[in-house]
């Protein structure tokens, strides 16, 4: 019990700094990084020049996915005719001609280019009209042309 209350409170005096306890810890503490890890110089050497070509890999991987992600943006802003962004094209030149943009990401834009494509066609609106209901479509129109008359009618005393 005496030692939990002592290790609560500690030594009142340890914490002035009168030059007692803080030298001990100093001279327990070793030094060198290699015998704090518990290696020798050789192998402290080795694996920190694992280290640094681990972090270069996953620099240079993560460097070529924001290209590939800029790559995409620079085809769908082409695609949909928004003006270009300059830090996408920086970051393209960046990552060097080895930026390839994931096959199934091309798919779904190249999808997405017929689909729009045939929307914009003659064909495409004929078959959008044979998808219409030209019931409502009639009603729609007659509706349209008495609204137009009765306007017409108000504004204009001639008619």
């Amino acid at each position: 019990m005496a030692f939990l209350i002592k290790s609560m409170i500690g030594n009142p005096l340890s914490g002035i700094g009168l030059g007692g306890g803080g030298a001990k810890e100093e001279e327990a503490a070793p030094t060198d990084p290699a015998k704090a890890a518990g290696m020798t110089r050789e192998e402290y050497e080795e694996y920190q020049k694992q280290v640094v070509e681990e972090k270069m890999e996953r620099d240079a991987d993560f460097l070529n996915k924001k290209a590939e992600r800029a790559t995409l943006r620079v085809c769908l802003r082409d695609k949909y005719r928004l003006p270009k962004s300059e830090q996408d094209d920086n970051m393209i030149e960046m990552a060097g001609d080895d930026v390839d943009v994931p096959e199934e990401l091309l798919k779904m834009v190249d999808e997405d280019a017929t689909e729009e494509e045939g929307k914009d066609s003659l064909m495409g609106q004929f078959q959008n009209l044979q998808n219409m209901d030209m019931d409502q479509l009639k009603e729609k129109a007659s509706a349209t042309v008495t609204e137009m008359k009765t306007k017409a009618e108000e504004k204009c005393s001639v008619m």
